[in-house]
């Protein structure tokens, strides 16, 4: 019996000369090729408002960064509109004094990022304090 390339061939035995079972599979390999259509209409499902990305990779049988790449290659064609910043959001400051007079004023910082609230000090180094809201921002 010939073999051809669309063929899988398994060999299973405990030596290289001996062949205790050959098991042929066809079919497909288990990659699956998408259309255009299909990849561009993952791609926009992953830029809707509150969708995650790697839910609709999960959803949809691909990686996350199959589905960024799309996305990349659709902005690069302009069959999707360019990759937009959202506008710094401003929170609120709460400065709070010491209750007593006999203690320097102690005076804490407070940032709301969404529904994660950061407390610190004014004694915080500003470099340290931009990489806590950049990871902050990045994990929502």
């Amino acid at each position: 019996m010939g073999l051809d390339s669309k063929k899988d061939v398994y060999l299973d035995g405990s030596s290289a000369g001996s062949v205790s079972r050959l098991e042929i599979l066809e079919g497909p390999s288990g990659r699956r090729v998408r259309s255009e259509a299909e990849r561009a209409r993952i791609a926009a499902e992953s830029l809707l408002p509150g969708v995650q990305v790697s839910e609709v990779a999960r959803k949809h049988g691909v990686t996350r960064w199959q589905v960024y790449d799309w996305r990349r290659r659709l902005r690069q064609r302009g069959m999707l509109p360019p990759c937009e910043a959202s506008p710094p959001t401003f929170a609120p400051l709460v400065v709070e004094d010491a209750l007593e007079e006999r203690q320097a004023p102690a005076v804490k910082l407070e940032i709301a990022i969404g529904d994660v609230v950061l407390r610190t000090d004014t004694a915080i180094d500003a470099d340290q304090l931009s990489r806590v809201i950049r990871a902050v921002r990045a994990s929502r």
